[in-house]
């Protein structure tokens, strides 16, 4: 077996399983999972009306490189969204369709990284854990950059030594951030395309959280966008990853896209050749339409407001809750420990949220998530309310 396997540390949602174990709930409460980041919304109709037309395409094996009509779609949203020249996206090169970006994040990096060389991986801390996965089974040392309340949750690129740079492969960055919610402005995305040309490494950017912000004037930023402003059109070591799972409420649909430097993309087409993973032809049909439509997206937006402005008005009075820039998490700061917290909620309250340790690792800074929980306001308005509420009942009992 590959040895390396043995590095892996348990996924989140194993240590919250084993937190509450041997706990019982009260049963007059329904329980109330706000720790999994899986939208349930109603998926858009017409989307699922597109999927059922295209359903003959499951007679036929699909390209890994996708339809052509897929990346020229992709394309266009990406110079739309982001404000990118017309034309400024080649869907012939710089487009691959992907099976949900939490496979693409990962394979990345077993394409890029050349363990041979003393290959380090940098990623925000805490994190979503499959970018330490993808660094330890490509042969590479993850190192950590602590995001905090002191960083405003944006890695500090400063306090990289140039040594640590220099053995550099691949730098995950996610905006806007799981669990922080933080955006990475232009001139933080635009030092890191900076380091990346002195230091010889490629950044790849998680941003399937950009379409849930809540100022519609003014959308996060995005990697290409940057490399745009700073005279990079060609995205040169720029690759960025899109999913419809948060955009569209399709998380069952597993479509997403890379998209970005062309070089980089073509031998990752090639390593996903051998892979074996290509979107089905109806899901690419129904990704089309998807991409297509902005209506449903706001729509999709103007939920989580509500479920934000609810929630927030019933804990600001027990906790240090804070809306995020973007995203659909609440990080939040806990009078007792983030496990405790947890622990504690689950057996008076029925409610699940996930400690905070869970998603970070243990630097020389101590754990940059300790003493906070993630709560994922995914479910619907009236859920979320009663769950605020039990949330904060919990709280003042403490």
């Amino acid at each position: 077996m590959n040895p390396d396997l043995d590095k892996l540390h348990p996924y989140p949602f194993e240590k919250l399983q084993a937190l509450k174990a041997g706990v019982t709930p009260p049963a007059d409460r329904p329980p109330i999972a706000l720790s999994i980041g899986e939208p349930r919304q109603p998926a858009p109709a017409f989307v699922l009306e597109a999927l059922r037309e295209a359903l003959d395409g499951a007679a036929r094996y699909p390209l890994t490189k996708g339809e052509t009509a897929l990346r020229e779609a992709i394309a266009g949203w990406l110079e739309r969204r982001f404000r990118l020249p017309a034309g400024g996206v080649d869907p012939e090169s710089q487009v691959l369709p992907v099976n949900g970006t939490r496979e693409a994040l990962f394979a990345f990096a077993q394409a890029v990284v050349d363990r041979g060389r003393d290959a380090a991986v940098l990623l925000p801390n805490p994190f979503y854990q499959i970018y330490e996965g993808a660094a330890l089974l490509a042969g590479a040392e993850p190192v950590y950059l602590d995001t905090t309340a002191e960083n405003g949750f944006v890695p500090d690129f400063d306090a990289v030594p140039d040594a640590v740079w220099d053995r550099c492969q691949l730098l995950y960055l996610c905006s806007p951030g799981n669990p922080t919610g933080a955006v990475l402005g232009l001139d933080t995305l635009r030092k890191g395309l900076e380091l990346a040309e002195r230091h010889d490494f490629i950044i790849a950017a998680d941003e399937c959280y950009s379409e849930i912000h809540f100022d519609e004037a003014h959308p996060p930023v995005g990697l290409l966008q940057a490399a745009v402003a700073a005279g990079n059109p060609e995205f040169r070591r720029c690759v960025v990853f899109h999913s419809l799972s948060k955009r569209s409420n399709l998380p069952g649909l597993r479509s997403g896209f890379v998209a970005g430097d062309a070089e980089v993309l073509s031998r990752f087409l090639r390593y996903r050749t051998y892979h074996g993973c290509a979107l089905p032809p109806h899901h690419q049909a129904a990704s089309i339409a998807a991409w297509g439509d902005e209506a449903h997206v706001a729509e999709n937006r103007r939920h989580y407001r509500e479920r934000f402005d609810a929630v927030l008005e019933i804990l600001a009075p027990v906790l240090d809750v804070q809306r995020p820039e973007a995203g659909f998490y609440l990080w939040t700061p806990t009078p007792i420990p983030d496990t405790e917290f947890a622990r504690g909620l689950y057996a008076a309250e029925n409610v699940t949220v996930l400690p905070g340790s869970f998603l970070s690792r243990e630097t020389a800074g101590g754990n940059p998530g300790a003493g906070r929980v993630r709560m994922a306001l995914v479910a619907e308005l009236d859920e979320c309310i009663e769950a605020a509420h039990r949330i904060r009942r919990f709280t003042e009992s403490l």
